[in-house]
């Protein structure tokens, strides 16, 4: 594995060694070992798997408190538009995005730490997501970001956006709490 791209404190695109021939191809999708390497020190203690279909959007999502989770992305089928918001109130890139493209053929990997909001586009006809999780799913400290908060100003690269009532009902970025310190 090694890394594509660092682009907001502590998030990166990982890229992992591919190994293609007639048959299709094998790569190791996850080792601890490989990620302490690249300096992500985690234990994962959930993976979560989604189906989705052109032009859904899934976001802006986070966990607060001692449920705060860092999330290792990557797409087993079709292709997604990655995306994850600084929320960590005294950072420098606060309120700042990174997005990159995960697909079936470039296999990149994107690592999120705890004080990101995350969401992604589908950007193929279906796409199915698969992401692991440094913490529980825990409803009660549960919070989303509007995707679409014009102070944000995200290119989700998709035309009329399927969203969820909850996603499209989040705050904006002026009025979440401060949750998160940098």
């Amino acid at each position: 594995m090694e890394i594509v791209d660092k682009a907001l404190d502590g998030v990166m695109l990982i890229k992992p060694a591919v190994f293609n021939d007639s048959r299709g191809y094998f790569y190791e999708h996850f080792s601890s070992k490989k990620l302490e390497s690249l300096g992500i020190d985690y234990s994962f203690v959930q993976d979560n798997l989604s189906r989705s279909v052109k032009n859904t959007v899934r976001g802006l999502h986070y966990q607060i408190g001692e449920n705060a989770q860092g999330k290792l992305c990557q797409v087993i089928s079709g292709s997604v538009l990655d995306v994850c918001v600084d929320i960590r109130f005294g950072s420098p890139t606060f309120g700042k995005y990174y997005s990159a493209e995960l697909n079936d053929e470039n296999h990149h990997m994107l690592w999120i730490p705890p004080g990101f909001a995350h969401g992604f586009s589908v950007l193929s006809d279906t796409a199915i997501f698969h992401y692991k999780c440094t913490n529980y799913y825990s409803k009660p400290d549960e919070r989303a970001l509007l995707f679409n908060d014009p102070a944000l100003g995200i290119d989700w690269k998709v035309t009329d956006p399927i969203v969820s009532e909850k996603d499209a009902q989040a705050k904006l970025l002026s009025e979440i709490n401060q949750d998160f310190r940098y």
